[in-house]
């Protein structure tokens, strides 16, 4: 029967008109029941239409587009395909009910100069139509503005909850309204008020789907797995490095502590070790709790709280890495050259006891020379083997730069809440020499467990970061050269390399312009993800990398473990290779969870951002444009605090955009561009919205 399917389809494939069902049948020269039988089957799977008179026609299969639905508006909409490039605009009679997040099937794509559209051909995957916004009660209606990027109000139907306020943060579920594509919304849940930003976080969990309880049954067997002890079976094969000066180093409010290491120098250069919590010891495979940390995927951490990925009887507990108690942990065991080449390596499981807990901000005093006499007292049983680990990560560093990697300026937040859980002060967060030195070393172990793993051709979990798409690099050659740079590095033929980048981040290093290029290096760059195929890490200019260092926040550190330790216990080829289904759904799991809690956690920290600019309307504060749209320009202050400024709210003006980073007044010729100072005056802040508006304190000379 297949086979005269395909002979079928082979002959339909010649002719480009139809063809009558007798006709056909000389051309295929099969068994008259067979062929048949074909034709209803082709017919039924939609490959073949079959007209009255008998007349049969291959069904041209369309042109279609992948893509997600990333915003709603009233009368259209927007989808962005999965393999890349511009939205695509659909027109409201064309959405066939898709709805915001909805992943849908596109054809009759259409090029214009405003853009591309098309129209739906498929819904492939429906996504929730439970989210959060804040409720607008008026005389005589009640509506619900979203934050999902639907771009209207949608009105409340059914009977709205008495305690619900108007300006409360609240969940619904949508629908469309019988007979009409109009969307109506039934509130589910009312978290407070949405002035506050630690309501509107507690709506964010639940509109990203993050799950804040651990279910009875997964908190028993987390419980029975911390309580269980260290037994003598659990500590024999083990290397015994309870002896070693070894410490853990990490912020001063961290719990879950599940690095730590040790360094000492060798004839040839240095040995490292990275010590790692053995959580794959704890969370058995196919167990609840193992199948709860695939879902979740990664800790989550907003500003008041952390969403954890185990419960804290093994993240705070029996996995961290407390000073003076033996731990389990999984060691990465390291020897470099004096160059910082990686000479060997082995992996084990072991067993330690760290001999200090380590704070970042002590250990950059003891480095700077500032720590008093109870600092160095503190840190004298492992103070050797700091200052060699300071001198290996600072050779480390310069051989990751002479390879080619590159640090883009980037700053993070760091925000200070008062005992309500108000923020009160935001800040840019500090990196300093511990800090680097620790991301060196654990870099260094990621990368030694990637190289053991594609050695041994075993199933895996790669971290991995692609080359960056040709189109998004034309841009940004565009923008090097708008800003009076040298493009070369990136106009050459074959692959780009990181040096290439850096090459152009160097020009402006400590410029006024470092800032704009670092904004459209993030912009051109892939992002970073895990697969089950060693493609290597462009950003770091590495062939081989991995995720090893955090099994208690991330899945795939976690994943890895159970594989490399089947290696350890002399598994089969056999035996091994049942994990590629494994690191597989692994590396597709935590890629998504990794999207999903980045969003959460980037929307939550603009809600705090906004509750802190509330607090200072009408202060006027110096600050750097850091983008520029159609509509305004985006300034962020030396706190790391961004507002927009619209460019109608400039008197007298008549800006106009230049498609790149620079609006110019056509009255004057003045230019506002990324990188210039600019004083503004704090004039609105919206916490649900997690938007702050700017105005200027006077027109730009």
């Amino acid at each position: 029967m297949e086979e005269t399917k395909d002979k079928i389809i082979k002959c339909l494939n010649k002719i480009s008109q139809s063809i009558s069902s007798r006709d056909l049948l000389k051309r295929v020269k099969a068994n008259k029941n067979d062929y048949y039988k074909a034709l209803e089957e082709l017919e039924k799977e939609g490959k073949i239409t079959l007209s009255k008179s008998r007349r049969i026609r291959k069904v041209r299969e369309k042109s279609t587009v992948d893509a997600t639905i990333v915003s709603l508006s009233k009368g259209f909409a927007f989808a962005r395909p999965e393999s890349g490039g511009n939205d695509i605009f659909i027109h409201a009679d064309h959405l066939k009910s898709a709805f915001i997040k909805d992943k849908v099937r596109l054809y009759r794509i259409r090029q214009s100069p405003k853009g591309p559209s098309g129209e739906v051909d498929s819904i492939s995957e429906k996504s929730s139509r439970i989210i959060t916004g804040t409720l607008n009660k008026g005389r005589g209606t009640c509506e619900m503005v979203p934050d999902d990027a639907i771009r209207y109000p949608i009105r409340v139907v059914q009977n709205v909850p008495r305690n619900a306020k108007n300006g409360d943060k609240v969940q619904a579920k949508i629908s469309r309204q019988k007979n009409s594509s109009e969307l109506q919304a039934e509130i589910v849940k009312i978290y407070g008020k949405s002035n506050s930003a630690k309501i509107c976080a507690d709506a964010i969990l639940d509109q990203y789907g993050i799950r804040t309880k651990f279910e009875k049954e997964i908190l028993e067997e987390a419980k029975r797995a911390s309580s269980a002890g260290i037994s003598e079976k659990d500590l024999k094969g083990r290397l015994d490095l309870r002896k070693l000066a070894i410490c853990t180093i990490d912020g001063a409010g961290a719990k879950d502590l599940d690095d730590a290491v040790s360094v000492s120098k060798t004839q040839k250069g240095f040995r490292l070790g990275v010590h790692i919590a053995d959580v794959s010891h704890y969370v058995r495979e196919g167990g609840a709790l193992d199948q709860e940390a695939f879902e979740r995927g990664t800790s989550v951490y907003f500003a008041d709280r952390v969403v954890p990925m185990l419960p804290e009887e093994l993240s705070n507990g029996a996995c961290s890495l407390n000073a003076g108690e033996d731990k389990l942990t999984f060691s990465a065991i390291i020897d470099l050259s004096s160059r910082g080449e990686i000479l060997s390596y082995r992996f084990r499981k072991s067993v330690i006891c760290s001999r200090v807990r380590g704070v970042y901000s002590e250990v950059n005093q003891l480095f700077s020379g500032q720590a008093g006499r109870e600092l160095k007292k503190k840190y004298s049983p492992v103070i050797r083997s700091l200052h060699a680990a300071k001198e290996l990560a600072e050779i480390l560093k310069k051989r990751s730069g002479e390879n080619g990697s590159f640090d883009i300026e980037s700053t993070e937040s760091e925000f200070t809440l008062d005992e309500k859980g108000v923020c009160v002060d935001v800040r840019p967060r500090k990196s300093g020499e511990a800090e680097q030195m620790i991301e060196q070393l654990m870099i260094t172990a990621n990368q030694a467990a990637a190289k053991l793993a594609k050695s041994k051709g075993i199933p895996f979990v790669y971290r991995v970061h692609e080359q960056p798409d040709p189109e998004r690099v034309q841009t940004l050659i565009q923008l090097v050269e708008a800003v009076g740079l040298n493009s070369r590095t990136l106009k050459k033929k074959g692959e780009l390399t990181a040096a290439d980048f850096a090459a152009v981040l160097d020009q402006a290093k400590d410029t006024p312009i470092q800032k704009i290029i670092s904004h459209q290096l993030l912009r051109t760059m892939a992002k970073a993800r895990y697969d089950s195929q060693p493609i290597g890490h462009f950003g770091l200019a590495l062939e081989d990398y991995c995720h090893f260092t955090s099994p208690i926040r991330r899945y795939p550190d976690l994943a890895i473990h159970r594989i490399l330790t089947a290696l350890l216990l002399g598994k089969d080829a056999s035996q091994i290779s049942r994990f590629q289904n494994f690191a597989a759904g692994a590396a597709k799991a935590s890629s998504n969870a990794e999207v999903r809690a980045m969003a959460a956690e980037r929307d939550t920290e603009d809600c705090y951002m906004a509750e802190y600019a509330g607090q200072h309307i009408g202060e006027i504060y110096d600050g750097v444009i850091s983008g520029v749209t159609q509509r305004g320009i985006f300034v962020e202050l030396a706190n790391t605090v961004e507002g927009f400024v619209p460019v109608d709210s400039f008197q007298n003006a008549a800006y106009q955009f230049d498609g790149m980073i620079t609006q110019v007044d056509r009255n004057t010729g003045h230019k506002l561009t990324i990188g210039q100072p600019l004083r503004i005056q704090v004039a609105a802040a919206d916490v649900a919205g997690g938007r702050i508006d700017f105005i200027p304190c006077e027109n730009p000379d």
